[in-house]
């Protein structure tokens, strides 16, 4: 894919995301009044109002959309097809996942909602949830929610917590994997 189409996609996912965002928000502040949202449920932390997501959200999705197609014009043709599909993917994953955790909340499910966002790093074991399609849809789908600067404080603390997770996972596989085939030759 030529970069002219790719920076048509980041333009219309970006104005895509900006007119959700604010179609929402506006919304929100014709009838109940735009949500604030406190830290850990606790009002008394400073309050973080729904409006800063009309500005972090497109701001953040024109970022990561650009990450991924950074990346993606460093490969062949037949990779960055292939890397275009694994982005999609990830991100509608993390996005329907990203729904069910924030449901559970909404509907009382506290318990199930704290497992499914540790679960995450579960995921991270076998899979590469740091990166830009994984964070962009968890807090795409979160925003509504719990705000866009909650949402994202939990991707990055998730984030950098899969990281680990990842790539500690990933050196101990790697070391039995040497041990055992280290074995078998002797």
């Amino acid at each position: 894919m030529n970069k002219t189409i790719t920076t048509q996609f980041k333009y219309y996912f970006t104005a895509t995301v900006t007119l959700t965002i604010w179609a929402m928000l506006v919304w929100q502040y014709l009838h109940e009044g735009v949500p604030i949202h406190y830290l850990f449920q606790n009002p008394d932390l400073p309050a973080l109002s729904n409006w800063w997501g009309g500005l972090l959200l497109p701001v953040l999705s024109w970022i990561l959309i650009g990450r991924m197609q950074k990346s993606e014009l460093k490969l062949t043709p037949a990779q960055g097809a292939q890397q275009r599909k694994n982005d999609a993917i990830s991100f509608i994953s993390s996005l329907s996942y990203g729904v069910l955790l924030s449901l559970s909340f909404l509907y009382g499910y506290n318990d199930v909602a704290g497992m499914m966002f540790f679960g995450i790093l579960f995921f991270a074991l076998f899979l590469r949830v740091y990166r830009e399609a994984f964070v962009l849809g968890f807090i795409l789908s979160m925003s509504i929610t719990f705000g866009a600067i909650l949402s994202t404080l939990f991707a990055i603390v998730i984030a950098l917590l899969s990281v680990v997770v990842y790539f500690l996972a990933q050196f101990i596989w790697g070391r039995i994997r040497h041990l055992t085939l280290k074995k078998q030759v002797t």
